[in-house]
């Protein structure tokens, strides 16, 4: 009698994460979530030096087309936002993991309640060192100084990983 595990045999692929290096160009790539735009416009007015700012958008419960992500890829950096649920969190690592396979180094903007879904989430597909920061939950919803407001320590956070 042959006894068969219904266990298939698995292969972690580790996803590289690229530093961050010289940064002259930066694309802000919103996922389009309430307030996500208010979130990425302050962060290029809280950045030294003449770094030029591309943006892009793409649906929040979708992935960036290979268009997005292949003009996104032409930055020294790109920053994603807003992963503040569980669909948009979801595309938003899996397309900073697209980008980072291109060489380009990312930085995902998700907020409190769901940074460590997507670091579970970036682990799962090899990449336990993605750069996520965190802003504090909720965003949707919110006036625009409330949002400002919590987007300072974030940027603080983002400094953190360019300097």
């Amino acid at each position: 009698m042959m006894i068969l595990s219904p266990l298939a045999e698995t292969e972690k692929k580790e996803t590289s994460i690229n530093k961050i290096g010289k940064i002259e160009k930066i694309t802000l790539f919103n996922n389009t979530k309430p307030n996500a735009d208010i979130i990425l416009e302050e962060i290029p007015k809280n950045l030294k030096g003449n770094i030029k700012i591309l943006r892009s958008t793409k649906p929040a419960g979708a992935p960036a087309t290979d268009k997005k992500i292949q003009e996104a890829a032409q930055s020294d950096l790109c920053i994603l936002a807003l992963g503040d649920c569980g669909s948009c969190t979801t595309w938003l690592i899996l397309d900073a993991l697209r980008l980072e396979k291109t060489e380009t180094p990312t930085i995902t903007i998700c907020s409190d309640k769901f940074s460590k879904f997507a670091k579970e989430l970036a682990t799962a597909h090899g990449a336990p060192k993605l750069r996520i920061v965190e802003i504090k939950h909720p965003i949707a919803g919110l006036e625009k100084q409330k949002v400002i407001k919590k987007t300072k320590q974030t940027i603080k956070d983002i400094k953190k990983h360019i300097r």
